[in-house]
């Protein structure tokens, strides 16, 4: 068909997850963001624990001061619940950070983990 997208078939074996991404930005001076940033990390273990965050942490660039972008990829049913979410956090809810929030499809990739069963050691790769 001619309109059929080149590449549909390969897309539809992809993984196809989706998840959001809450890329969060400074509001407020670092003062401001450091009296509660032991609440924030907080938070941010408790959502890892309920298994709601995939993944977390500061983006860096050399043309921006540390610490002033960093981004949160959680799961979420939709874009309201995973706005609750963001707002939830200790940063947000403070002001002392805003955010935008994206659904992301991830479609590829791999994720490598080495398990020593003599040991109970593993390896994140």
């Amino acid at each position: 068909m001619a309109d059929e997208l080149p590449g549909r078939d390969l897309v539809a074996k992809m993984y196809g997850k989706k998840f959001w991404v809450v890329i969060t930005k400074a509001a407020k001076p670092r003062e401001e963001i450091a009296k509660h940033i032991v609440e924030h990390l907080h938070h941010q273990i408790k959502l890892e624990k309920d298994g709601i965050m995939f993944g977390a942490g500061p983006l860096i660039n050399p043309d921006i001061p540390p610490g002033s972008l960093g981004l949160i990829v959680i799961r979420a049913e939709n874009e309201t619940e995973a706005r609750r979410i963001a707002d939830s956090d200790p940063l947000h809810a403070s002001g002392a950070r805003t955010y935008d929030l994206y659904q992301w499809t991830v479609n590829e990739g791999r994720i490598t983990i080495s398990v020593d069963l003599s040991d109970k050691s593993f390896e994140l790769k």
